[in-house]
């Protein structure tokens, strides 16, 4: 099932740094998303076939809660709503350091932070009695936010590790940000296929194609063996993601088919992303 977050909450209790951290656990993330474009977006995720928006994050404002609350009790999303709390002097304290004007005094809607804070600590606390996560950052470092979204993402159940599967074109330079290179040029190559030439991995008669050879299938086993030993290496260590690039010679066909096959066979196991550098 997709996956959409919405991250809202007092301003400067840390969207931003958890919109960062949603991030970092592979989703894609958009920030101060306007409430009148949500049903545009939920249409865009559920048919979406690229895997782009399988795991969508949202930073929004307090104001338009209410409207994404209601648009999402309708759809079929695994949806989760995190808000960010924090006392009025930690607020008063971190718009002072940052130099940065509250956006209700911009928008006229408070005249100081601490009627601000108020106006916005009354729509939190209206959440606090319904089912969602709120998080307390006053005395919390970006480490320690981490931490706590991470147990309520369940993210311990993805081994602590992030992986985006990119296809890419070898005739067009490997990707700068591989930390794994596989190459797939010695598959059947369907561009020799006048009926496939002119489709891409993402279509089922070009992944047929590929994957039903008996070279791709042993292919497969080793690839697949080498991942599971080296995702497992990683249990303990700090890195948190990883770029597994797959390269053919155009990035049109056996890449693009292999890299939706291991997001495919991975994607229970780890929180995983899938981009096809060539083809968008």
């Amino acid at each position: 099932m997709k996956r959409l977050v919405l991250i809202s909450g007092i301003s400067g209790a840390g969207k931003s740094t958890a919109s960062n951290i949603m991030e970092d656990m592979g989703f894609t993330c958009i920030d101060q998303y306007p409430a009148e474009l949500l049903p545009d977006l939920i249409e865009l995720i559920e048919n979406d076939n690229s895997f782009k928006y399988d795991n969508v994050a949202l930073t929004v404002v307090l104001s338009d809660l209410d409207r994404f609350s209601n648009l999402l009790d309708n759809s079929n999303f695994d949806s989760t709503l995190i808000l960010l709390d924090a006392n009025k002097d930690t607020i008063i304290n971190r718009y002072k350091f940052s130099r940065r004007v509250h956006p209700l005094v911009i928008s006229n809607t408070a005249s100081t932070i601490e009627e601000a804070f108020e106006i916005e600590k009354n729509i939190i606390n209206k959440y606090k009695k319904k089912n969602v996560h709120v998080l307390d950052t006053s005395n919390m470092n970006a480490k320690q936010l981490k931490e706590k979204m991470d147990r309520i993402m369940a993210y311990d159940d993805y081994n602590n590790l992030a992986i985006t599967f990119e296809s890419f074109g070898f005739k067009n330079g490997v990707p700068d940000d591989a930390d794994v290179v596989f190459d797939v040029r010695m598959l059947d190559n369907p561009f020799y296929v006048d009926k496939l030439k002119h489709k891409t991995g993402k279509d089922k008669p070009v992944r047929d194609y590929v994957l039903n050879s008996k070279m791709t299938q042993r292919y497969i086993k080793k690839v697949t063996s080498y991942l599971d030993f080296m995702f497992k290496a990683y249990d303990n260590e700090e890195k948190r993601h990883l770029t597994i690039c797959i390269g053919c010679t155009g990035g049109q066909h056996r890449s693009v088919t292999m890299a939706i096959y291991l997001y495919e066979y991975y994607k229970d196991k780890y929180m995983c992303y899938i981009k096809h550098r060539e083809i968008g």
